[in-house]
């Protein structure tokens, strides 16, 4: 809690308004959710409540009052109804003159499983404060309590919230803020109990899958102790880990206290699906440090009602990025083998995405509320996700501070900086102050490198940083290369469909465009599985024929196949290492 927040709850009038919440759902399988708000000790003419726009931690306006219906106010004491008018998209009125106990009553929607928004059906309810309940301007200080109560006595309710004391599944938030970064999951999930470091955790478990939770348990211990000692300590009481087990989600959103993620439900056996899994896990875990409490300024007080910008997601989403890949390696979970193989994945991807020449990276996080989560055919000729390319900026500023103290500072120390100096106190930093801790732990004046990687377009110079440490970028094109199109095919409903063209590509300049139907090559018919296979008939420089339906109508096109591109990158170790670039290596990932 901030010294602010401290001051403003000491200056609260006694006589200020209770608030309290109840939340039912009598029939769980219409996805609705029965809410009640209740006004106590309320003092003016009008009351104002507002829904917020969005969530923090997904940097998108998703209009939660859509989901907003059958909405009513009554006076408490006699149950006459109160005039009330809703006047713009999020923002309701009531009419309270003389009135100071008021009930309010809405239903919410509710059929859109993730981990940001909320779902309802016979099986279990889960909720995001944002999405679910309003906030009352003035007053989003004021402690506010939650009573829920389940469509059957043997649903179970998890929250991070502590439960007030002799009710029955009700719960007390200390203000509004701390409301929305307390989801609720209600129904009939599994329940673990766990401790670290002599604190206690929860794993709640909904939907069935071919998850071990033993397993699960034991490597998220070791998560958690990784990182609370990269920090020195764990900053909360008690901990909640919700997940939900569904046919293909995949997802996370972080809380001071708790963390929401989605996965496949039968992704957990094979090597490379739990290890991404348990990526997720280290990544929104990080984020209870590296976001809740290591914040910008941008984000320090939170406006519900309309986008908050910042140019620092690069170093909150990409860093953590960076993080959640390392984390497991040094938790024992997986190798050094399965991190440079993840690493080689994350640079292929960064190299084959055409927008990172468009889009700098500090534009890339102010833009995240019109890109990253509206992705369309052309997204990735220009734009660049700053979780990715953050990362990798990450990856280089780690090597770049090991590399010059000899494995003796990295990027640890700039996490430990950030979080004594802003992250316990809650003070928000700017990209300024950011970039002066990192300068102070590397020893250097790093203008240049900001100025480079986060403001302009320039590629990332991979192997200069990897170099002291052994190892280099390898392009890898296949024995039996296919000269380069530029286009990515998907079937659909039997129709094989032209998903993405690269800008610049001969697809493109063909006149082939996203969404088109592909039908043919040189007159002879072609889908997804085969288009490969076909172009290795023919040579760059070739003029193919292309048939494709474009908006309905048949066109064939002339494409001159360009030269074979790399399709993948790996790490990989350079020919006879020094022994010192051996010990970098060994100080960084902790194997030879």
């Amino acid at each position: 809690m901030t010294r602010a927040t401290t001051i403003e709850k000491s200056n609260i009038s006694k006589t200020s308004p209770m608030i309290a919440y109840t939340v039912a759902m009598s029939q769980p399988n219409s996805h609705i959710f029965e809410v009640a708000l209740q006004v106590s000790q309320w003092q003016e003419s009008i009351l104002d409540l507002k829904m917020p726009v969005w969530t923090p931690g997904s940097y998108l306006v998703r209009e939660y009052a859509r989901h907003i219906q059958h909405f009513s106010a009554y006076s408490s004491q006699n149950r006459t109804k109160l005039l009330s008018r809703k006047i713009s998209k999020n923002h309701w009125i009531i009419e309270t003159e003389n009135i100071n106990d008021i009930t309010i009553k809405y239903q919410v929607f509710a059929n859109e499983l993730t981990v940001r928004t909320n779902h309802l059906d016979g099986t279990h309810g889960y909720f995001n404060g944002a999405a679910l309940f309003y906030f009352i301007p003035r007053f989003e200080k004021q402690p506010i309590t939650v009573q829920i109560i389940p469509p059957i006595p043997q649903w179970k309710v998890s929250t991070a919230l502590p439960q007030v004391p002799e009710q029955a599944n009700t719960f007390q938030a200390d203000d509004y803020d701390t409301l929305v970064d307390s989801p609720f999951e209600i129904g009939t999930h599994n329940i673990y109990d766990f401790e670290v470091l002599g604190k206690p955790h929860q794993l709640a478990i909904w939907g069935q899958g071919n998850i071990q939770p033993v397993t699960l348990i034991k490597d998220t211990q070791k998560i958690i102790e990784i990182e609370a000692q990269l920090y020195g300590e764990l900053p909360y009481n008690h901990y909640l880990f919700i997940l939900h087990l569904s046919g293909s989600g995949f997802g996370g959103l972080e809380h001071k206290s708790s963390c929401s993620l989605i996965y496949s439900r039968f992704g957990f056996r094979a090597k490379d699906k739990y290890n991404r899994f348990i990526q997720l896990v280290s990544h929104e875990f990080f984020h209870l440090w590296n976001v809740k409490r290591i914040r910008p300024k941008a984000l320090e007080t939170f406006d519900y009602e309309r986008e908050n910008y910042t140019k620092s997601l690069w170093f909150l989403e990409g860093t953590t990025s960076y993080y959640d890949m390392i984390i497991p390696l040094r938790a024992g979970i997986y190798n050094i083998a399965d991190f440079l193989e993840i690493l080689s994945k994350d640079i292929t991807r960064y190299l084959n995405t055409p927008g990172r020449k468009i889009h700098p990276l500090s534009e890339s996080s102010f833009d995240a509320w019109i890109k990253l989560y509206r992705r369309d055919a052309h997204s990735d000729n220009v734009q660049i996700s700053y979780y990715l390319k953050g990362e990798l900026v990450s990856l280089l500023l780690d090597l770049l501070i090991r590399s010059r103290h000899n494995n003796q500072r990295s990027l640890d120390d700039v996490m430990g900086q950030m979080w004594q100096k802003f992250g316990k106190p809650e003070i928000g930093f700017t990209p300024q102050q950011l970039e002066e801790v990192i300068e102070s732990v590397a020893g250097i004046q790093l203008k240049d490198f900001f100025y480079r990687y986060l403001e302009t377009t320039q590629d990332l110079p991979f192997d200069d940083y990897l170099e002291p440490f052994g190892l280099k970028l390898k392009p890898i094109i296949e024995t039996e290369a296919t000269p380069f199109v530029g286009i990515r095919i998907q079937t659909e409903n039997g129709k094989e469909i032209i998903k993405f063209v690269e800008a610049g590509s001969p697809a493109e300049i063909a006149g082939i465009d996203a969404n088109d139907e592909l039908l043919a090559i040189d007159g002879i018919r072609v889908n997804s599985d085969q288009f490969n296979e076909r172009l290795k008939d023919y040579q760059s420089g070739d003029i193919i024929a292309i048939t494709v339906f474009h908006q309905d109508q048949l066109k064939t096109l002339s494409v001159t196949l360009a030269n074979p591109q790399p399709n993948r990158y790996e790490v990989i170790r350079i020919d006879n290492p020094s022994n010192h670039q051996k010990q970098n290596l060994m100080g960084w990932l902790g194997q030879d």
